[in-house]
């Protein structure tokens, strides 16, 4: 099946691996980008997709995390009050994904992506102040819950999940974009994993356009730490990726099940 792509989809297929390597290290919801690339593109069924996908997120955040570890070492300790509850919600949303319908699901992400974007417009100077972390914060029962719906979306079906582990550690934790995105990269990386085994347990992953596109996500990956190294306010630039990708990716997900809706119905 991989030789079946024409030059033309093999350059769209590195192209969007690239580019969705960069923008979930730097912001979240490539996923958005990937699926339909491996659904339409690639001819794999909308399930064996949200699979495959999972390859290339747990890779790229992995060596996003490794790359950013010696200069984020303090920031990513933090992280393991994080990482517990999300993947017991990633293992559970993964259990659901593989058996059930996520028509209802994508209307509410989509929706909640409109809301986040009305949050992210409303105080825009918390999304770019200096770290305050408080880490008796991430130790609160309702910070166990928050990380944990999250950690079980981002089992269900991955696309966006950066976006809402960015909100919950810049809005309830008080880290910075900039650090807040280091924790992010390890949370993901952590609760890919249980997901990914269970997918793989259920025969829902295509293991040569996964891997292959994983490849390609890794290197950008690589090329958004460069950035976020170099590139003098980072934060207000994520920041600003930040709102287009979650724009995007509510009025997608919205779109999409309007489709399939009226699809449906006729």
């Amino acid at each position: 099946m991989i030789n079946s792509l024409s030059p033309i989809e093999w350059l769209l297929f590195v192209t969007v691996g690239i580019l969705t390597g960069v923008i979930n290290t730097l912001a979240g919801s490539g996923s958005l980008v990937t699926l339909p690339i491996l659904i339409f593109l690639c001819g794999l069924p909308p399930t064996v997709a949200n699979g495959t996908n999972r390859i290339g997120a747990f890779l790229q955040s992995l060596v996003g995390a490794v790359a950013l570890w010696r200069e984020k070492k303090s920031v990513f300790r933090a992280s393991q009050w994080v990482v517990a509850p999300a993947i017991l919600g990633a293992i559970l949303g993964a259990i659901a994904a593989v058996q059930a319908s996520d028509q209802a699901m994508m209307l509410a992400i989509g929706l909640l992506m409109l809301v986040m974007f009305i949050v992210l417009l409303v105080d825009p100077a918390r999304w770019l102040r200096e770290s305050e972390q408080d880490p008796t914060r991430m130790r609160h029962p309702v910070s166990w819950l928050i990380f944990a719906a999250i950690g079980f979306y981002g089992g269900f079906i991955q696309a966006g999940v950066g976006i809402f582990l960015l909100a919950g550690l810049v809005l309830a934790a008080r880290y910075s974009l900039k650090d807040a995105n280091a924790i992010k990269l390890s949370v993901t990386a952590a609760l890919s994993i249980p997901s990914l085994l269970i997918f793989i347990w259920k025969n829902q992953i295509h293991f040569g356009f996964g891997i292959m596109l994983a490849i390609f996500q890794v290197i950008g990956a690589l090329l958004a730490v460069w950035l976020v190294k170099r590139v003098p306010n980072i934060s207000l630039w994520i920041y600003r990726l930040l709102l287009l990708m979650v724009i995007l990716s509510g009025l997608e997900l919205v779109r999409r099940t309007v489709l399939s809706t009226i699809g449906s119905a006729e």
